[in-house]
């Protein structure tokens, strides 16, 4: 039960981060949407800044397990996974833009404070190993063209990094579509697929 309430905690703060801004969110408040007491969340946290920090790393904690702890899903293809693999890096509407502002608020506050670094570069390494892991698959069964896995998933970390924050930020040049297009170019001139073949 108490790992529970933690928890229930945690995902309450998480919300109020994303839809408030980390410095709008307050204890009571995060308690009320929780259905706990202001006693009960300083029970598990000390202070506001050490539960902001344990939201934003049990988000990136859940994610990187979801994402990138096992095994790729069982696709079709190494094509149609690495396709469903750009979507996911996406900020599409609903859970996965609510993880990506969550992701630019830990980009923040490790800008700020070098004890967060680490966490962050943990989490790049997971996602670049998850990338690298589904181009090394195609290589290797003869559906990609050869090219250097690991270097590939960090250009394509980069491109979908980029494109990815201008559609957050709602740019008129770059919406979801257009950044899933063009990291969708690069892995299939990369990999020697027509164009269309990742969707």
């Amino acid at each position: 039960m108490a790992t529970g309430t933690r928890e229930r905690i945690l995902e309450a703060a998480c919300d109020l981060i994303a839809s408030d801004g980390i410095d709008d969110v307050r204890i009571a408040r995060v308690a009320n949407r929780a259905g706990a007491s202001t006693a009960l969340v300083h029970h598990y946290f000390s202070t506001r800044e050490e539960l902001l920090e344990q939201a934003l790393l049990h988000s990136f904690d859940r994610v990187a397990d979801d994402r990138f702890g096992g095994k790729h899903e069982a696709d079709a293809s190494a094509t149609a996974g690495l396709a469903r693999m750009i979507d996911e890096c996406l900020p599409l509407p609903g859970l996965q833009e609510r993880e990506w502002v969550l992701w630019v608020e830990l980009w923040l506050r490790a800008a700020r404070d070098p004890a967060l670094r680490p966490v962050a570069a943990q989490l790049y390494e997971r996602y670049r190993d998850w990338v690298a892991e589904a181009i090394r698959a195609g290589i290797e069964n003869g559906e990609f063209a050869a090219a250097d896995p690991d270097s590939l998933a960090e250009r394509t970390m980069a491109f979908a990094d980029g494109f990815g924050v201008r559609a957050l930020l709602r740019d008129p040049q770059v919406d979801t579509e257009r950044a899933r297009r063009e990291i969708a170019a690069l892995l299939a001139d990369e990999l020697g697929l027509e164009h269309g073949a990742l969707g």
